[in-house]
Order: structure tokens, then C-alpha cells, then sequence
């Protein structure tokens, strides 16, 4: 395949401490109530869990039973309750009106609350306020990074773009140089900031990381909502990659039964295609499938002891082997049916065929094709246009509350509200173009042409930022996607993703200088934080300083941890990618509609 690493990359530390100690904070939390009891789990700490400690691990240390938090009367006839859950008041107002329930039915039980990542003070009250506080206790579980590969560090936080809610662990590591990029926080971040040069001032040892970059999501827009080609992103498109694993039903499994498969590093076959674009992954399958052909056909003319070697050492190993191949073969025959709406996605993001575009998303939606897919339309639209013109604005709004329902006005809100989906405001005053135009025409023609005028006039910052940064390479230019000259790759070479071409951009300079037109046009600050390295020991970097931590606020997109792989690769360095959560497009808008429920 295209990528390979290069011999002098360096090596990764190992975060499986991070998980381990989860793991054990867990077991000895659920050990303070000794005896058999049932165990509820928030919906959204079921994956993760399953990761840290399986249902093996749990049953060992006496949990009974498992359920899921369902906000509704319970079954469980155990006479000890733990619940494992985020620090929500709806959650805790539902424990408290079970612990009444038992009361009023004269029932005694013992009852555990474990908050992760932390208890909240209204929480709390609460239970308090509900007459129960005596009566249950309460723990935390300070689970803040799941590791999900060598690579990616996951907060598991998928409500974090909504809510911006901040956990700070990530100052406890050790930074030489940190590059933020986003917009909020910026006051409590230049004081972490301002603390770190006074530490830096008394350490002696050398940083663990070469440099740090901050970035939240509302500095890049447009990559996550992009239809993603790589192909460990379009697993996560199509099937919902939860924790790292997935999950195919029936139509990949060519079965009634679905399979859950772990989806990382010690999986050497995903670990070569897995950033690769799916175009070149089949191809690549099929030979995989002619190399495991002949290993089995080496049996034939075996003796006796050969044949049980054989049996012994590489039979299993192949036929399970054969069995992911098979899968990942089906996988692949599925990805081909979503890629449909590419150049329609590429016209916009080159800004070309505006109007044709605007057709085709009308279309989309009076078909009622999806909700989803629709409003990743529109809002791609808006970002790269700056806004929709009002007259275009309007009309979209009215068609797609007619589809859907008027109940997605509040949808409208939040979008707006995010600066994801905008009405674009007419200019004050026309060109001079435009006037001695307007001479010669009626008003009616005036009037269009005021609206075309006015979307020239009005340059958007993605357009500016896409010519300053080259994040659209010229149209008509081939590309070879076998062999990816430059991050493109992951969007079939039509588009950089912004957050990445910045690290890069930034990495070059060693600061931002050169790039502050770029961060004006960002709408946030940017500061960099420098440690106690010297200029000597820069030069002289070791492993450990060749590594590139990226925390991305808000979530990131496969596409994006694939680009930053390529271009670890080009650069003879490594990126650590944290995130609150794994998204896409899909997810980002999912929260914003259910924020609006």
C-alpha cells in the first residue's frame, strides 16, 4: 500500500497504563459494596466500559447482573443497586424516585452511585432535595482518556461539542511548545499557559512531547462535514464505530447474525488499509485473498508430520484470517453505494456551480433522502458560501420544514447559533460594475443581479482561507490516489482538511509567523508556549521530542487522524491524536438535533 513507515519514525508510549488504572479504580469502587450486586450503566459508558472491563472482569468481582440506564422502572430483584453513570440531574432524579419507590413498598436495599468523571455539586443537591441523600453513597470514577489505539486518545465525551464542557488532564503531561487554536476558554487557558513557562523555568527534564496543538472544532467546520473516502472513515460513516469496535449486522455478514470486531493496530490487515482510499482497498483485499490461497495450498503433497504442524501452527491462524478478509470484502462492496453526492460536495468547496448545487440540495431534500444528509448540505453550503443569499436562505428553510417537520425550527436555531447555517446578509452598496450595469436594465434585472453581485462582493473566510492555505487543489489536476502527493487523499484529492494543514503550516514555521492573516480570518487568537528546551536540544531531538501531541475539542473525524498519519510519514514524526470523541458529520448534527428535542 502507499503508506510506510519510515525507519526513522519514533516509537509511541504506551498508554495502556491509562487503561489499567481505569480498570483498577473501577474494580476497587465496585469492591466498597461487598457482595453480589446488579450494576446500571449509562447508555453512552456501555463501549468504553467494555473496553476497561468486560462483562468477565465484572462478573469476577461480583456484579450479577448488567442493565442499561433507561430512565423507567427497574426489574432487578437484587438487594444491592450500583449505577454507573455521567453526572446528569435527569439521571440522578430517576435514582432518586427508585430509592422512594422501595421506600413507599417498605423494600431495603443498599444503593451506589459512581459519578464519572466527576460528581457534580447539583447532583448532589439533588438527591438531597429528594429526601435520599442519606440513604445512598456516592464515588467517582476519574475515567478522563480511553485509549483506543497507539494513536488516538479518546475522552469519550460525545455531548462535549454541545455542552462545552472542558476537562483539563491534559496540562498534567509535559509540553515543549503549545499552539492553540480555538476560541474559547482563552482567559483560563493564557493562565495554565502563564503557569507552565514559570514551571518550565525550574524542570530539568526534558519534555515529553515535541509540541502540542489545541484546536477546537468551530475552527474547521467544513472537514467534518465532508463525506469521508478513507476507509476506516467510511467504516465509521456507515456502520457507527463505537469505542473502536463495530459492529456488521446481517448485510456484511451474509448471516442472521451480526459480528462485533476490534478495529486498531494489532489487526495487521485494517492496519494497512485503514487510512488508505477505498478505491485502492479491494484491489488490495483480492490480492490478500490469492496470498492466503496459497498458503493453504501448501498442505498439498505434506506427510503426516507436516500436515500436523500444519494444523497446529497456521490453520487456525488462516481460517481466521480468511474470515476477516471475507468480511472486509463485503464491507467494501457496501462503501461504493454512499460516495454518490462527491461531486456535488467537491463543486461546493471549489465554489463553482453554486446554482446547480442549490438545485440538486432542493432536490435532495423534496425526496425526502435523508434529514441528515440534508442539513450536512446546506450547512456545507453556508460555510463555504459565507452564508446562503436570503432569497435561497428562505426558500431551502421552508422546503426542508415542509420534508421534515416545523418541529426542526429550533434545529434552525442551534445551526445558526454555531454559525453553521447562516442567512447571508446583502452588501450595503454596490460595485461600480454593478451601478453602470443597472443604467442599462429594468429593475426587475437590477434586482438579480444585485443578488449576484452581492454573493461576489461578499468573499467568505473559507474561500479566503482555502486560496491563502491551497486547501483545494487546481481543478483539472489528476491525482493519483494510489500514490497521495499531499493530505488530499482523504477527500479524494479536492480538499486539505483545514485543522491539519494548519499543523502543518504551523510545524513549518515553528510558531505562526507568516500566518497571521490566517488567524485573523480564524476569528480567534493564537499564542504559542515555549518550554525549557534550548535551541541545542532542539536540534538534537530524541524520540520522545519527535512526537507531536494534537487534542482536538469538540471531535475529530477519521479522515482527519488519517491525514495527520501522512503527514507524521512525511516529516519523520508521530501524532498523538486526543479528542473528546471521534465524530462525523452524522454525529455532530445528530447533537444539535437532539438538543433541540
Amino acid at each position: 500500500m502507499a503508506h510506510t513507515e519510515r525507519r526513522d519514525a519514533p516509537g509511541l508510549p504506551d498508554f495502556s497504563l491509562l487503561k489499567r488504572l481505569a480498570r483498577d479504580q473501577l474494580i476497587f469502587l465496585l469492591e466498597q459494596l461487598p457482595g453480589k450486586k446488579d450494576l446500571f450503566i449509562d447508555a453512552d459508558l456501555m463501549s468504553p466500559l467494555d473496553r476497561i472491563a468486560n462483562v468477565t472482569i465484572l462478573k469476577q468481582h461480583e456484579v450479577d447482573k448488567l442493565y442499561k440506564v433507561e430512565l423507567k422502572p427497574i426489574v432487578s430483584s437484587s438487594d444491592q443497586l450500583c449505577f454507573l453513570i455521567r453526572p446528569r440531574i435527569q439521571t440522578v432524579k430517576w435514582i432518586s424516585d427508585l430509592v422512594n419507590s422501595d421506600k413507599v413498598a417498605g423494600r431495603f436495599r443498599r444503593y451506589k452511585i459512581i459519578f464519572t468523571p466527576q460528581k457534580f455539586y447539583a447532583c448532589e443537591t439533588v438527591l438531597e432535595e429528594q429526601g435520599v441523600y442519606g440513604d445512598v453513597t456516592t464515588d467517582e470514577w476519574n475515567f478522563y482518556i480511553l485509549p483506543l489505539d497507539d494513536d488516538i486518545l479518546s475522552l469519550e465525551l460525545p455531548e462535549f461539542f454541545r455542552d462545552n464542557f472542558l476537562v483539563m488532564l491534559i496540562w498534567m503531561l509535559h509540553f515543549s511548545k503549545i499552539f492553540s487554536m480555538y476560541s474559547c476558554y482563552q482567559e483560563g487557558m493564557s493562565h495554565e499557559s502563564s503557569e507552565l513557562m514559570e514551571e518550565g523555568e525550574q524542570r530539568t527534564r526534558q519534555p515529553e512531547f515535541a509540541k502540542v496543538f489545541l484546536i477546537d472544532r468551530d475552527v474547521d467546520f467544513v472537514t467534518p462535514l465532508c463525506s469521508q473516502v478513507v476507509y476506516e472513515g467510511l467504516v465509521d460513516d456507515i456502520f457507527r464505530i463505537k469505542c473502536g469496535s463495530v459492529e456488521f449486522g446481517p448485510n456484511v455478514t451474509s448471516s442472521d447474525k451480526s459480528i462485533k470486531v476490534m478495529l486498531n493496530s494489532q489487526d495487521k490487515v485494517f492496519d494497512e488499509i485503514r487510512n488508505e482510499h477505498f478505491s485502492n482497498v479491494f484491489g488490495f483485499l483480492s490480492q490478500k485473498a490469492k496470498n492466503l490461497q496459497t498458503a493453504y495450498d501448501k498442505r498439498r503433497g505434506m506427510d503426516i508430520q507436516q500436515m500436523k504442524a500444519f494444523v497446529a501452527d497456521e490453520l487456525k491462524g488462516l481460517k481466521q484470517e480468511h474470515r476477516l478478509l471475507s468480511l472486509r470484502k463485503s464491507v467494501s462492496n457496501n462503501m461504493y453505494t454512499v460516495t454518490k453526492d462527491f461531486y456535488l460536495k467537491k463543486s461546493l468547496l471549489e465554489g463553482f456551480e453554486i446554482c446547480e448545487c442549490i438545485t440538486h440540495i432542493e432536490e435532495h431534500i423534496n425526496r425526502q433522502v435523508s434529514m441528515i444528509d440534508s442539513l450536512r448540505l446546506l450547512c456545507l453550503l453556508s460555510i463555504t458560501e459565507n452564508g446562503i443569499l436570503s432569497k435561497d436562505y428562505k426558500s431551502l428553510k421552508a422546503q426542508y420544514l415542509q420534508s421534515y417537520g416545523i418541529e426542526h425550527l429550533l434545529t434552525f436555531a442551534n445551526l445558526r447559533q454555531l454559525g453553521l447555517l447562516e442567512e447571508q446578509q446583502a452588501g450595503e452598496t454596490l460595485t461600480v460594475m454593478e451601478s453602470k450595469v443597472g443604467k442599462l436594465v429594468t429593475d426587475k434585472t437590477v434586482g438579480k443581479l444585485t443578488d449576484a453581485f452581492s454573493s461576489l462582493a461578499k468573499k467568505s473566510n473559507f474561500r479566503a482561507l482555502s486560496k491563502r492555505l491551497a486547501l483545494v487543489p487546481k481543478s483539472g489536476e489528476e491525482y493519483d490516489l494510489r500514490v497521495p502527493r499531499d493530505m488530499a487523499y482523504v477527500f479524494s484529492g479536492a480538499y486539505i482538511p483545514l485543522s491539519c494543514k494548519l499543523i502543518e503550516q504551523v510545524m513549518e514555521r515553528d510558531g505562526w509567523t507568516g500566518l497571521e492573516e490566517v488567524a485573523r480570518m480564524l476569528n480567534g487568537q493564537e499564542f504559542a508556549v515555549t518550554g525549557g528546551c534550548s535551541s541545542s536540544e532542539a536540534r538534537n531531538k530524541t524520540d520522545a521530542q519527535r512526537i507531536v501531541l494534537v487534542m482536538f475539542l469538540g471531535g475529530c473525524t477519521y479522515s482527519e487522524i488519517s491525514a495527520l498519519r501522512f503527514l507524521g510519514k512525511e516529516r519523520g514524526c508521530r501524532f498523538i491524536v486526543v479528542t473528546t470523541a471521534v465524530t462525523n458529520s452524522a454525529r455532530l448534527l445528530e447533537a444539535l438535533l437532539d438538543n433541540s428535542a
